[in-house]
């Protein structure tokens, strides 16, 4: 599929990023972090944007609610919820429904979708806001993650591996990591 990038400044953006596939995508290819202020910023591009909702699973590890904050201050409408976890210690956390059902709420006040996943469990959503909402979708990720299906459903793609340098953040390394890397280098 030929992509076409159609944008104008009248056009009104809503943007969904699943934070959780987002997250592990980038950490498994890439082993750091997702600039998701970046993200937002390309997403929108000069048009005007109504919405932006980052979908995060609170699992009580770390810093999370510091992460949770960051998001906000990005300019995210952080929804979260908790993990859940099953009988033999299974554990699941998703937002596909959710994302899906705030998607097609907001649908008739947007003319452009942006999600920001790899997850092809969106594809039916694509194409009711394409079909039956008349919004253009795009989509930004990790074309190795990204469902290839999903990649052909969508007006606009956006492979993120394509400038790492604008939306990878590397991880600090302590002063522990920086003197064993120098004593390995002796």
């Amino acid at each position: 599929m030929a992509y076409k990038n159609i944008n104008y400044n009248e056009q009104r953006v809503a943007v969904f990023v699943d934070v959780q596939n987002m997250y592990y995508s980038c950490k498994n290819l890439y082993k750091a972090n997702l600039n998701f202020g970046e993200v937002l910023h390309n997403a929108v591009k000069d048009r005007s944007l109504i919405r932006s909702f980052a979908y995060v699973i609170k699992a009580d590890v770390g810093k999370e609610q510091d992460f949770f904050d960051a998001l906000e201050s990005q300019g995210y409408d952080v929804k979260s919820k908790d993990i859940q976890v099953f009988y033999g210690g299974a554990k699941k956390g998703d937002w596909d429904v959710g994302l899906t059902i705030d998607a097609v709420t907001l649908a008739s006040k947007v003319d452009v979708v942006v999600l920001v996943t790899g997850d092809g469990d969106y594809i039916p959503l694509v194409r009711f806001l394409q079909n039956n909402k008349g919004c253009r979708v795009e989509l930004m990720s990790f074309k190795k993650t990204t469902s290839s299906a999903l990649i052909d459903t969508v007006d606009d793609y956006t492979d993120l591996s394509e400038d790492k340098r604008k939306y990878l953040v590397r991880p600090k390394r302590s002063k522990y990591d920086q003197g064993k890397k120098e004593n390995q280098s002796k």
